[in-house]
């Protein structure tokens, strides 16, 4: 995997904001692209392997962006970054393709996250959207989980693969799965998504 990102984003502060982030983190931004047709051919050429967009982009309707840049790279793994707390858009993304669905308001540590996630081949999907996204009821309180479940969902969040997390904490990658399994049943979550998700809305990690 390269270490280029394409953004893709019209309003210029956001993407002032969204470059220092992306260089911070270490990648290379191809871009940015202001309309979606700039995007893909941006893609196109310099055949990036992450994207951060924003989900409406002049010059293509929502989610049409997300399916080309996938069937120009299918590969390309893809974070939606939006100002709009939509349920239904956020799932939307993540059907056509998307890997993460972020909030443009959400903290930049969000972000960072997610950069990690994507370049470790995981998902990601907003605290303020998991529940609602993906008929996740999570249970009222705080769930008491391990101290153990808890370490692995800090690793997951951080965007770590189940081998690297059970390298880590010297665990067998089932062993890893294991907890995972434990603890999205504890949050109601069926996904690795959700389950991180929902740990983080509730505090339990950070």
């Amino acid at each position: 995997m390269n270490h280029l990102c394409l953004l893709a984003d019209d309003h210029p502060a956001v993407v002032a904001f969204v470059r220092r982030v992306i260089e911070e983190h270490g990648l290379e931004i191809v871009g940015p692209a202001a309309t979606g047709p700039e995007a893909l051919t941006l893609a196109r050429e310099r055949k990036p392997s992450l994207a951060l967009s924003d989900l409406r982009m002049p010059g293509v309707t929502d989610f049409d962006l997300i399916a080309d840049l996938l069937a120009e790279l299918p590969r390309l793994r893809i974070a939606v970054y939006t100002a709009e707390a939509d349920a239904e858009l956020a799932q939307g993304a993540l059907s056509a393709g998307a890997r993460a669905v972020v909030l443009k308001d959400a903290p930049v540590d969000d972000l960072t996250r997610v950069l990690a996630a994507l370049q470790a081949g995981s998902s990601y999907l907003d605290p303020a959207l998991a529940g609602e996204t993906l008929g996740n009821e999570v249970p009222e309180g705080r769930p008491k989980l391990t101290q153990r479940e808890l370490a692995v969902l800090e690793l997951l969040a951080a965007g770590k693969g189940y081998e690297e997390i059970g390298a880590q904490l010297s665990l067998g990658p089932e062993t890893v799965r294991t907890h995972v399994r434990k603890a999205s049943s504890r949050l109601k979550a069926s996904t690795r998504t959700q389950v991180v998700a929902a740990a983080l809305r509730l505090g339990l990690i950070e």
